[in-house]
């Protein structure tokens, strides 16, 4: 059904903007519903005590992850050139986020090679001029749960850590045909918030030194994830 729509969807403007808009209030609305559990994370002391540091996030995970930007400090997430990401790149801007636009690295690939040259250079002058970045660490339609090389280069560059970020709630629907097992999180129930250890790469870390770090991501990654969906679970 998406793919018949999405064609006069990206004709549209108005169109556009209507969805985005209802995409934007949906995530207010169940983020206010969902009561936060006791071990979430408070977004804003957490991300004063790093900023600027770059959020990873996986994908089919990342549909709540607008909650985590903190009230006072700006925020930037990465968004793929894809006509899928387009209307989350436009609630996303509703919801008081800067799009940057790109993609990030495949494992075992040169970040350069793969498009996303553009979009490390643009996450670093964003980086450098004090403002936190968020991008989803795995790549589109290759090994869900698997950080790519995007997010560990642009920390190496910047000097600046890689944060893990999980979003969960109790009351969700996972849709199990898709290839990331995307969740479609729901209103009233209970949400936990996580932001997992920081990751910091060094400035001289070399291509060995990177994959180790491309790994670290991935574990971290998945411990915090699981980590969330285990405080919304608990009885």
């Amino acid at each position: 059904m998406w793919k018949s729509i999405r064609g006069p969807l990206g004709k549209s403007r108005f169109v556009r903007e209507a969805v985005a808009s209802g995409i934007a209030l949906a995530v207010r609305f169940i983020d206010l519903t969902n009561r936060r559990v006791e071990g979430s994370h408070n977004a804003d002391e957490e991300a004063a005590k790093l900023a600027p540091a770059i959020g990873a996030l996986w994908h089919g995970q990342h549909l709540m992850a607008p909650i985590a930007k903190p009230k006072n400090l700006p925020l930037a997430a990465l968004f793929s050139r894809s006509a899928d990401a387009e209307l989350n790149a436009l609630a996303a801007e509703k919801l008081g986020l800067t799009v940057i636009r790109g993609s990030g690295g495949r494992p075992g690939t040169s970040v350069l090679d793969k498009g996303g040259a553009k979009a490390l250079i643009a996450m670093k002058k964003t980086l450098d001029r004090g403002t936190s970045v968020c991008m989803i660490a795995d790549i589109p339609h290759g090994k869900p749960r698997e950080a790519g090389l995007g997010v560990v280069t642009l920390a190496k560059l910047s000097g600046r850590p890689i944060i893990p970020i999980a979003v969960a709630t109790s009351r969700r629907k996972v849709l199990e045909s898709t290839w990331d097992k995307t969740t479609i999180n729901l209103p009233f129930g209970r949400c936990a918030l996580l932001m997992g250890d920081p990751i910091s790469v060094p400035a001289d870390a070399d291509a060995e030194a990177l994959e180790t770090f491309r790994q670290l991501v991935t574990t971290r990654l998945n411990e915090t994830t699981a980590e969330a969906y285990r405080l919304v679970d608990a009885r």
